[in-house]
This record gives C-alpha cells, sequence and structure tokens, in this order.
C-alpha cells in the first residue's frame, strides 16, 4: 500500500479519488503582516468557515482531495489547513515550496545564500518539512512547490529547483510547479529532469497561460504532467479567455495526452490582509470560484466530445498516479 502525507496524516494513494491538483484555502503576498494597522488582524475562525463552505461546495460534486499550493512564504498555514480537514472529511495536501523571486518574500534566502549554501539551506527546509513536520505541527507536506518569473528562471529561484530535485529522489515527494503566463513551462522540466527527478513525479502548472500547442507538445513530450489548472483566471496578468483553454485542452485530449494532463482553478479562498479583494474579483472575473469546472467548463468539453473516461483521468487517476509515482 503506498500512502502520502495529508495535513491530517498518511492517507492510502488509493482513497484520494475526485481531485483538485491546484487550490488555496489562504494566500497572502509577502507584507500583508505588516499591514494589520489598516488590514486587522488575520480572523483564524473565519478563515476556517470559508474553508469549511468552500470544502461542501466542491465535496458536493464528488471531490475528495485538495492539493493546497500555498508556498510557506505565501502564508501557508498547515495548522488551519489540518482543521478544516478534521472538521470536513476533506484530504488536505500542503506543499513546502517558495514563490517566485519578484513576487515572494526573496530577501531571506538571498541573504543566508550569501553566508552558506542556499540549496544545501532550503534542501534542509523541504527535507525536514516532509520527513518530521512543519515546525512544532509535526505536519508533514506531501508536495514540493517551485515556482519561475515570466521569461526567465533566476538563479534564486533554481536553488529552490535544485533543492527540491533532491528531496523529490529521496523521499519520492512529487512536484508541482508555477508558471507565470505560462512561460518557462519548458525550462521547468528540463532543468528537474537534468536534475534527476523522476518525469512521473513533476507538473508543471499553469501551463494553460500558454496557447501555443507547439510549446505546449514539447512539455508533453519529456513525459512530465501539466496543469491546466487556472480555469476562471480570465484577462489579467496576461492570461487567456476559458474558450482558449478549452480549445487547447480539447485537441490535446484528442491528441492522445488525456494521461499528462490535470486541471484546477488556482483559486484562493481567503485573501490575507486587507479584505474586499474577493468582492472585486467576483465582479472582474465571475467564473473563478472552486467549483467553476464542475458546472461550466466540463459541460463544454463533453458537448466537444471529450469523454467521461477522459475527465476522470484529469480529476482522478492521473493525481492517484502522480502521487503514487507510477
Amino acid at each position: 500500500m503506498k500512502t502520502i502525507q495529508s495535513v491530517a496524516g498518511p492517507i492510502d494513494v488509493a482513497s484520494l479519488g475526485k481531485t483538485l491538483i491546484h487550490e488555496h484555502f489562504l494566500f497572502g503576498y509577502p507584507g500583508w503582516e505588516g499591514d494589520a494597522s489598516v488590514a486587522g488582524q488575520f480572523d483564524y475562525k473565519a478563515c476556517i468557515q470559508a474553508g469549511l463552505q468552500m470544502a461542501e461546495k466542491v465535496k458536493a460534486h464528488g471531490v475528495k482531495t485538495i492539493v493546497d499550493a500555498t508556498p510557506n512564504d505565501m502564508g501557508r498555514n498547515p495548522t488551519l489547513l489540518k482543521e478544516i480537514a478534521e472538521k470536513s472529511g476533506l484530504n488536505i495536501i500542503c506543499a513546502s515550496g517558495y514563490y517566485s523571486e519578484a513576487e515572494g518574500a526573496s530577501p531571506y534566502f538571498k541573504a543566508w545564500s550569501k553566508f552558506g549554501d542556499g540549496v544545501k539551506q532550503i534542501y534542509d527546509v523541504f527535507k525536514k518539512e516532509t520527513t518530521e513536520g512543519i515546525g512544532a505541527t509535526r505536519i508533514k507536506s506531501g508536495v514540493l512547490k517551485l515556482a519561475s518569473s515570466k521569461g526567465i528562471i533566476t538563479d534564486y529561484e533554481r536553488m529552490f529547483f535544485k533543492a527540491a530535485a533532491l528531496v523529490s529522489q529521496e523521499e519520492g515527494i512529487p512536484i508541482v510547479t508555477h508558471t507565470e503566463e505560462g512561460t518557462q513551462g519548458l525550462e521547468q522540466t528540463d532543468l528537474l529532469l537534468s536534475a534527476g527527478v523522476d518525469p512521473k513525479r513533476i507538473m508543471i502548472g499553469h501551463i494553460c497561460g500558454s496557447t501555443n500547442m507547439e510549446y505546449l507538445l514539447s512539455i508533453l513530450e519529456k513525459g512530465v504532467y501539466i496543469g491546466f489548472d487556472r480555469f476562471g483566471i480570465e484577462g489579467i496578468a496576461g492570461t487567456p479567455k476559458d474558450s482558449r483553454r478549452e480549445a487547447c485542452l480539447i485537441g490535446l485530449l484528442g491528441m492522445g495526452y488525456t494521461s499528462q494532463i490535470m486541471i484546477s482553478h488556482d483559486w484562493v479562498n481567503y485573501w490575507l490582509g486587507r479584505q474586499g479583494v474577493s468582492a472585486i474579483i467576483s465582479i472582474v472575473m465571475p467564473n473563478w470560484k472552486p467549483t467553476h469546472l464542475f458546472e461550466d467548463v466540463l459541460p463544454i468539453l463533453e458537448k466537444a466530445g471529450v469523454k467521461a473516461d477522459q475527465v476522470e483521468s484529469m480529476l482522478n487517476e492521473n493525481p492517484r498516479r502522480f502521487f503514487a509515482g507510477s
């Protein structure tokens, strides 16, 4: 029996069921904590309540597991995730990782790396969090999260890729990535493969930010998974419309790549810092919600001829194989 780490403890990989591979129960850009004078203190109870409401919404569509891909420097809270998981009955897998140099908390390891081996320092974090637990919580991460900038993987970001590659090989931990506007997906793939990571343990995320089929195929041909995992995010920060994502996805499924694709929303359920963001987003991007796939996208795919077993693969079978490394 292959087990993987959820925030509530080890679970049988066969029990994952329908899985959303990249979501966020909470998320905050670095600096949110310093805004407490205006934004107010973090409302833990409100975040729990919002998380339980989200859990019930997705469970109504048969979802059993959510991968919370929030990096360490963007507000990750394993204790909160565990409480949501235990109260809702949802499997939640949390990540160890850091965001891109431009948008994450890069000064910390940029400074420390001047006084030692940055890759080793980051490796120590990833290793401890996946094998012993996160801080004093003893909650273990079940996935590694990496990110790169638009059009470049910086030297800073490469430290994390190298550290994650080592831990993935030693512990069998899968890796999910963040690509900015879908760029650098091929470079991420080559960097991880050249470092020895099993392609079955790699998912290149947010690749649906690109609608260049030649580019998408060049990544798939390497044998890795890709994430069409930003459904509902449309028209901001260079993101394409869902209709273009759907067209690309339908094309790739028709070309025989069903077994390498996973789908999700990259939904943020609770924003850390100043509130009111969700209300603005609901106007600017009304389709961005954790049930959008089931209510809107999958019916469109079905009408286009996508088979039920292909949907089953993207939501059930592929996540199971990704975590099993099979």
